[in-house]
């Protein structure tokens, strides 16, 4: 693979990731609470505890986002 192959493919994961993260993000802001009663309901955990896991799982998908993604695409684009 090229350098110009590779930083459009990191290019195009880091948008393609971006777009989900800002998706699950507003979904979560809109329909939180009809998220949390659901998944409180499936799985018999409190709905704080549901909270805590959704907010985590946001963090740590923007956390792999920004250093699988779009760290490989600006070192790309650097050299």
């Amino acid at each position: 693979m090229s350098q110009e192959m590779l930083t459009t493919f990191f290019g195009w994961m880091s948008v393609i990731n971006i777009a989900f993260l800002t998706l699950a993000t507003v979904l979560m802001l809109v329909l939180r609470d009809w998220a949390v009663a659901l998944h409180s309901r499936m799985f018999g955990v409190s709905e704080a505890d549901i909270r805590t896991a959704i907010y985590g799982w946001l963090a740590h998908y923007k956390i792999a986002t920004l250093v699988l993604s779009v760290a490989p695409y600006l070192a790309l684009k650097l050299m």
